[in-house]
């Protein structure tokens, strides 16, 4: 792991690093930031998983999470949304290839290679962020916006037990039934539909896969709402399968970092309740 920068902010270190991945064969970037803390001192860790175009920065930059991860702790870990490089594959749109990685392990070519990101953020980057962090593997809550929801919610949903919380920001709740879902599974996994329902969030909820607690902020002025977020269907969802879930309709905001910095503060929160009981 290479150190690619680190400031002071709000009582803790905000690190930008760096390390070649095994998962997509490709060097990988993300950002931690750990507030001060006593000396062997192991805390909780929130991941953030962002969305379609963005990479570690843009939650880093813009999402104002340091000053509620310093007062209750916590430990902030924001990777890529996919890998990087000249010799990675990519598409003209922005909706797939770089940037655009869904957080799923590829079956088809030629984006097998390096497309593994359901590998990279469940497997090897907790073990990087575990062996070199101040953290507690036992205390993780997961958060993420649109495409980086998607990912959080299905992370967490496959993965029974691992997350005390998750949350998400305006999430792809069902790729199955989402233009942008269609297009990234199709050319990832294939035409198989059956093969997605591992990486759909109201899918995998209707096969049986439960969370103890969820909160989703979506906002009301999201123009991708009705076509692409489907939120009333994850509200189904969890309503049918009697899970536990507060979904609120913001009203007035839009997909921005302007709605995401709003209320992240408050999902620090409630993630920290969770994490320290």
């Amino acid at each position: 792991m290479e150190t690619v920068s680190t400031n002071r902010s709000h009582g803790g270190t905000q690190g930008v690093y760096s390390h070649a991945s095994s998962a997509t064969g490709t060097p990988m970037t993300f950002s931690v930031f750990v507030p001060d803390h006593a000396p062997d001192a192991k805390l909780p860790v929130l991941w953030y998983l962002s969305g379609l175009t963005c990479t570690h920065a843009n939650v880093t930059e813009k999402g104002e999470f340091r000053a509620a991860c310093a007062e209750h702790g916590i430990v902030f870990v924001a990777p890529d949304t996919s890998p990087r490089g000249e010799d990675v594959p990519d598409d003209e749109g922005y909706d797939f290839g770089k940037g655009a990685g869904f957080y799923v392990d590829a079956t088809q070519e030629p984006w097998t290679k390096n497309f593994r990101m359901r590998d990279y953020i469940e497997q090897e980057l907790p073990r990087l962020i575990a062996a070199q962090f101040p953290v507690d593997m036992a205390r993780q809550g997961i958060t993420g916006h649109s495409m980086g929801g998607h990912g959080a919610l299905t992370i967490s949903l496959r993965n029974p037990g691992r997350f005390r919380s998750t949350s998400a920001f305006s999430p792809i709740v069902s790729p199955l039934h989402c233009p942008w879902g269609e297009k990234a599974l199709t050319g990832y996994l294939g035409e198989d539909r059956a093969n997605w329902r591992e990486y759909d969030a109201v899918a995998l909820i209707e096969d049986g896969a439960r969370l103890p607690d969820l909160l989703v902020d979506q906002g009301t002025a999201d123009n991708f709402l009705e076509e692409q977020l489907k939120t009333p269907l994850l509200d189904r969802a969890c309503r049918e399968a009697d899970m536990p879930a507060t979904i609120r309709m913001q009203e007035g905001y839009d997909h921005s970092y302007y709605f995401i910095s709003t209320f992240m503060a408050e999902h620090v929160g409630w993630h920290a309740q969770r994490l320290k009981a």
